[in-house]
């Protein structure tokens, strides 16, 4: 390839699309190098089971995506993209067959909470009215806060465990169930720091944007960003695995959207050793097992409503949910692992035949097991819906290798771009003032192992673009 440019982007993920979209505003000329044939990372979507039944490949649920700061200013509607808001975000079932639904309304969950529901609001009143002032602040590298009063009282609970905060709030089942359910996110245990944070943050998205999902899978997201992309003059080639900077075309910049691991591979020999020791100290955290399901009919659940909820959470209360992720931290596989559902097509009948469905699972596993956990999250399944696997018409799984394979950034199952603890939080991916920049001032990271680190948000990508423009692109 002759051409030159000021930028290359390597990897075309929500973050390598974000960063490249932002240089390109900026009138840079910039080329995204993509190994695989078909852009997303992250965000791609396949028909995996049987044809006509759609599946998202990682990430399902974006509450993320639609109150991002940086996506929030781009016309992706005008790309392709077309939001869906189930009636309710979220349902949490329980053995007994009741179950917690959050709504949009905080009024209507602080309604279902009953007892807990004034709580609920206090916990998450803060996020939920100054989401717009405090956006920024939480999804940006360290920094003075433009609101420090306000993020002094956020950072007061969220740097608390999910644990600790739930039974120090909530006097419910239910309700501490519901909490631990978003503190597992985290992909940390429930008794760590930190954790009670991203329980917060998802908690009050349901009442800020909601949890919604593209119409069409998660592809549709790549799709729109990169069809604004090259609206703006950006070039894509797909199909190209770069393992060397030596491959790339003559530019003043290199972002790269790839985790510390393969930065090594591809650029280590122009990096000091410091840094690259301080690289290769970066942790990866939790992996995850993931099943895929086209059905013949909706999930029977136990409770009805769960029906209303695009995403489901199961575990039952927070000692079971506390104990499968502790399990998991420790280096096992639990018997009863805490899953994730999502249940696209009873929204969207793009993702399935007519009267078929899908449904989208996964549960936590050490990082790069080799445990088939197919039928401990069915049985999790079955458990709050009896008679699930007699809807079950193909299933399609995938470990913590087989996801590494077919993303990279995946190093041993890890879709979060490294453990999210408190110390990893403070230096991710090493301790530098400004995490995005590399010592060779040409080089730059951008993916989810930056801040402010995993999700479909684009935050990543679009700092470290602003970092290259106020340096080497100035």
């Amino acid at each position: 390839m002759s051409s030159d440019f000021d930028a290359i982007v390597i990897g075309s993920g929500p973050n390598g699309l974000a960063a490249a979209i932002e240089l390109a505003r900026a009138k840079r000329s910039v080329c995204v190098f993509e190994f695989r044939q078909t852009i997303g990372g992250g965000a791609r979507s396949e028909e995996l089971t049987l044809p006509g039944f759609v599946h998202d490949i990682c990430s399902a649920i974006h509450p993320l995506a639609i109150v991002s700061p940086f996506f929030k200013t781009l016309p992706l509607q005008d790309h392709g993209l077309e939001w869906i808001q189930p009636p309710s975000p979220l349902a949490h079932p329980f053995q007994d067959g009741t179950a917690v639904l959050l709504r949009r309304s905080i009024d209507e969950t602080e309604t279902a909470l009953g007892a807990d529901g004034a709580a609920y609001r206090r916990l998450m009143s803060l996020l939920v009215s100054k989401w717009n002032d405090l956006a920024l602040d939480i999804l940006s590298p360290l920094h003075v806060p433009r609101h420090p009063i306000r993020m002094a009282r956020f950072a007061a609970r969220a740097l608390r465990s999910s644990r600790d905060v739930a039974l120090s709030h909530f006097e419910s089942t239910q309700a501490r169930g519901l909490f631990a359910g978003l503190g597992a996110h985290s992909a940390l245990s429930l008794d760590q720091p930190l954790s009670a944070g991203v329980a917060m943050i998802l908690g009050a998205l349901v009442h800020v944007g909601g949890w919604p999902f593209p119409k069409g899978g998660a592809q549709k997201i790549s799709d729109a960003l990169a069809s604004y992309f090259r609206s703006l003059g950006g070039k894509v080639v797909t199909g190209v695995r770069i393992d060397s900077l030596e491959q790339l075309p003559k530019c003043r910049a290199v972002l790269c959207d790839v985790t510390p691991a393969q930065l090594l591979k591809i650029a280590g020999g122009q990096l000091p050793q410091s840094y690259r020791r301080a690289l290769e100290r970066y942790r990866y955290g939790f992996g995850v097992f993931k099943v895929d399901w086209a059905l013949s009919q909706p999930i029977p659940w136990k409770h009805p409503n769960c029906l209303d909820a695009g995403t489901v959470h199961l575990g039952g209360t927070l000692p079971e949910i506390a104990e499968s992720e502790r399990i998991v931290a420790h280096g096992g596989s639990a018997r009863q692992p805490f899953v994730l559902l999502a249940q696209h097509s009873l929204f969207d009948c793009t993702r399935a035949p007519a009267n078929a469905h899908t449904a989208w699972a996964y549960c936590h596993v050490p990082n790069g097991s080799t445990v088939d956990m197919t039928e401990c999250i069915e049985d999790q399944v079955e458990r709050f819906a009896p008679g699930f696997r007699e809807c079950i018409l193909k299933r399609h799984t995938m470990s913590t290798s087989q996801f590494e394979a077919y993303n990279p950034n995946y190093i041993g199952g890890d879709i979060g771009g490294g453990t999210f603890d408190f110390r990893q939080w403070l230096t991710r991916p090493v301790f530098r003032l400004n995490p995005y920049c590399t010592p060779n001032r040409k080089l730059y990271i951008c993916s989810s192992s930056t801040p402010p680190g995993g999700g479909v948000h684009g935050m990543c990508g679009y700092h470290a673009a602003r970092a290259a423009l106020a340096s080497v692109l100035a």
